[in-house]
């Protein structure tokens, strides 16, 4: 297969209709689902279509920062021809491509010029007799409070930032969902006494006895029957084949034991059994 007039690639063959034969089967790219087996002659790139920066810089004060911690100069004694010529080698640059980027730092360069103009011209002498000042003063100064800024600014950027860093945790409760168990109230308590009494007159007995009960003495019963339990019913912790003295003791021992806070009286749901058991306390 010989070569092109311009001494480039040689063209791939045609077929009957006019089309390039795949030659080992790949093609550089593919157009409207055609293959293409050279770039087209006609193609235009514009010059700028890629552009890569290495340096980004936010203003004049950042790119004379940089140049001046770049080369290790002392930022009081700048030397301002290296500087002026480093810097306007940069504007030089940027000028070609964005003019409008460009003018601020033009501006910057004037001022550079000026102040090294001012260096190669004798001092004016003050009238109180005081050496006058340095002309790059002004620009150390700026330079210096520019730098403090930009620090400081580096160190805010490193601080934790809500949605880059870190996420605000949100929780949402539904009042409906939760389960509050109703309070247990004298009329319960009443209620639930009423029946054990019905119970207990299924075993009453006509013996006619005089037994000395004693409340304290049924307080360490019931603690004691509570004791390695998680709950026990109310009508569990009453004897009803004692007799109803025995009865009204146990319950006023109850009682005591509620009041004094040793004991935790709780229902499930209204109408619904209570329970007894002993009263949480923390170490």
């Amino acid at each position: 297969m010989a070569a092109d007039a311009d001494g480039g690639l040689p063209a791939p063959p045609l077929d009957e209709q006019g089309l390039p034969e795949v030659v080992d089967h790949v093609a550089v790219a593919r157009l409207y689902g055609e293959p293409l087996f050279s770039l087209p002659t006609d193609l235009y790139i514009p010059p700028d279509a890629l552009e890569v920066f290495l340096e980004a810089f936010q203003g004049p004060l950042d790119l004379l920062l940089y140049l001046i911690r770049k080369q290790n100069f002392n930022i009081l004694d700048i030397p301002l021809a290296d500087l002026t010529r480093q810097y306007l080698a940069y504007v030089d640059q940027i000028r070609k491509r964005n003019l409008e980027l460009a003018s601020e730092y033009l501006l910057m360069a004037a001022m550079l010029i000026e102040i090294k103009s001012r260096m190669l011209l004798p001092p004016k002498p003050s009238e109180d007799g005081q050496e006058p000042e340095d002309p790059r003063a002004e620009l150390v100064r700026r330079l210096i409070e520019y730098e403090q800024m930009k620090l400081a600014a580096a160190g805010l950027d490193q601080l934790p930032l809500l949605g880059r860093d870190f996420m605000r945790v949100q929780v949402h409760s539904d009042p409906s969902l939760v389960v509050r168990h109703p309070d247990v109230t004298l009329a319960d308590l009443r209620e639930a006494w009423m029946d054990i009494l019905k119970r207990a007159r299924l075993h009453t007995h006509h013996t006619i006895t005089r037994e000395e009960l004693s409340v304290r003495e049924h307080m360490g019963i019931v603690l004691r029957t509570l004791q390695g339990q998680r709950f026990v019913e109310f009508a569990d912790l009453f004897d009803v084949t004692r007799g109803t003295q025995v009865l009204v003791v146990t319950f006023i021992a109850l009682l005591e034991l509620g009041k004094e806070g040793l004991l935790d009286i709780t229902q499930a749901e209204a109408f619904a059994p209570i329970y007894v058991r002993l009263a949480y306390r923390p170490a």
